[in-house]
């Protein structure tokens, strides 16, 4: 196997699934992942929530599990990393206004490094002015912001993920095992 390196970047809020899952089922088979916050080090934690689909306008959310982070994002040198990870939740509108985290993610399309974001990670690439051209899938809600950043919003079904070059996004955690599967079609490829 080609094991990678990859940065996976969250903050409080971030969704419990899509951030504990993409974590434990890369580092399963054998890559290597970083997670990491501003301003938090390696063994501080950081709060999840747990997003559910109840029939309303909206999703529900409760209070997930304290996921542990393993390095220290002040000491994070992205050349360092093969790929990028961004799970969704509440945590991508406010990583999104952090100058530092825009470079970074900037940094794995410009050098065309493989990068998974599912749900409201979308926020966060479209802020970071990556979508231009890009079909991009996210949280229906995501919609306009990627249609503003000059992406094109790929709607498709909740279980389901899209690859547009070094880009694999999905609308929510149903979409999982597809998202994960071409996300490492993408990583035995770097």
């Amino acid at each position: 196997m080609n094991t990678k390196k990859i940065l996976m970047i969250t903050g409080d809020y971030t969704e419990d699934y899509e951030t504990m899952v993409p974590f434990q089922t890369l580092l399963a088979v054998g890559h290597t992942v970083h997670a990491v916050c501003p301003g938090k080090q390696s063994g501080d934690t950081v709060a999840t929530a747990i997003h559910d689909f109840e029939g309303d306008q909206t999703y529900s959310e409760k209070r997930g599990h304290n996921f542990a982070l393993n390095a220290t994002f002040a000491d994070i040198q992205v050349a360092d990393y093969d790929a990028l990870v961004i799970p969704g939740g509440r945590a991508p509108e406010y990583l999104r206004l952090n100058e530092d985290v825009l470079t970074m993610v900037r940094h794995f399309f410009s050098t065309n490094k493989p990068v998974a974001a599912v749900c409201h990670g979308a926020q966060l690439l479209a802020t970071a002015g990556v979508l231009e051209g890009k079909k991009c899938s996210a949280y229906p809600a995501c919609k306009p912001e990627v249609q503003q950043a000059g992406g094109e919003f790929a709607d498709i079904a909740i279980d389901a993920a899209i690859t547009d070059g070094n880009l694999v996004t999905a609308p929510a955690w149903p979409a999982h095992p597809a998202w994960l599967a071409q996300f490492m079609t993408l990583l035995n490829k770097a």
